[in-house]
């Protein structure tokens, strides 16, 4: 038996309430309770409905990680109520805790949201595989080792949408699928079994697809199963390469651009880079560029400074480099 106290802290809930069929505007109302250092997010949201208020909505199912229901947001922080202790939401946060839906605009009633436009957006990328199979097969068909792990765990995602609605991309355009959209384009554009030829093609289009991912890396930091959206997004651009879909755009110059610029100089010409990205475009650039220029952060071509150790990243980006641009 264990014999370690539980150790208490008075705690300060500002919690999102807003009711769709009722309502004009959400509000918040405040609940101060003591938490014991063994409690989780969820154990406040049942509290507060138990204790408090039993009009308090919000949703919940396995209580083990591994259905994704139960997201919200603490303090602006995308998780899943069920894993996340108090104890370290007290550590980060300190005793005056937010409590709100994954996406206050997207809110039915409290802690529920209209998830509707995440699971279009998923469905949009054919997450499925794509073959033909015989029916009557006469042996399995097996993927080796070495296949099964260039999944890189995209198939374990629970499509809780913590990533999706964390990601500020989502936020403003409606168009841009969202970062679990891209996992699951990854997991079957990666298996050696499928054959699709338009996902790949369809998460390359610009405003729907990885081009318009700002590289915050916000869908990484808040993912509950540690899989890691971001480094899904960039082998779809990898991809994109090697496969010939990408297309001629100001994001795919912008890859190619930064790649040349380190390659010839060692550092970034960033002056140079979006010149090669925008092309004849660069004129609406022109007020910024002289704002940059006085400021040191543009350098003329003739004075950049290439890299003491050019020679070793030039060998870097050689043996580094997967796909021909």
């Amino acid at each position: 038996m264990s014999t370690d106290k539980i150790s208490t802290q008075k705690v300060n809930f500002k919690v999102f309430r807003f009711n769709a069929d009722e309502d004009y505007l959400p509000y918040y109302e405040n609940y101060t309770m003591d938490i014991t250092s063994e409690e989780v997010v969820l154990d406040v949201l049942n509290r507060i409905k138990w204790d408090y208020d039993g009009s308090f909505s919000y949703r919940r199912s396995c209580r083990h990680g591994i259905c994704g229901a139960c997201a919200i947001k603490v303090n602006g922080r995308s998780t899943l109520a069920c894993k996340e202790s108090m104890s370290t939401m007290i550590e980060y946060f300190g005793n005056e805790i937010t409590l709100e839906p994954l996406s206050t605009k997207r809110a039915i009633k409290d802690m529920i949201i209209d998830k509707g436009d995440f699971w279009e957006k998923h469905a949009a990328v054919t997450p499925y595989l794509v073959a033909d199979i015989d029916e009557s097969p006469a042996c399995e068909n097996l993927v080796s080792p070495h296949d099964s792990e260039e999944l890189d765990e995209a198939d374990l995602c629970i499509q809780c949408g913590a990533c999706h609605y964390a990601c500020p991309v989502v936020e403003i355009n409606s168009d841009f699928f969202g970062p679990a959209a891209f996992v699951a384009a990854y997991r079957f554009e990666s298996d050696v079994r499928d054959s699709d030829k338009q996902r790949l093609i369809n998460v390359n289009e610009e405003k729907q697809g990885v081009w318009d991912c700002v590289k915050c890396i916000e869908c990484t930091e808040v993912c509950p199963k540690g899989i890691n959206p971001f480094s899904k997004i960039t082998k779809l651009h990898q991809m994109a390469f090697k496969k010939g879909v990408a297309k001629s755009n100001v994001a795919t110059r912008h890859a190619v651009g930064f790649l040349h610029s380190i390659k010839r100089n060692g550092v970034l010409d960033e002056g140079g880079l979006v010149l090669y990205s925008e092309g004849v475009h660069i004129v609406k650039h022109i007020p910024v560029a002289l704002q940059m220029f006085r400021k040191g952060k543009i350098v003329l071509p003739w004075n950049i400074v290439k890299s003491d150790n050019l020679d070793e990243i030039q060998k870097l980006i050689k043996s580094s480099s997967t796909v021909k641009f």
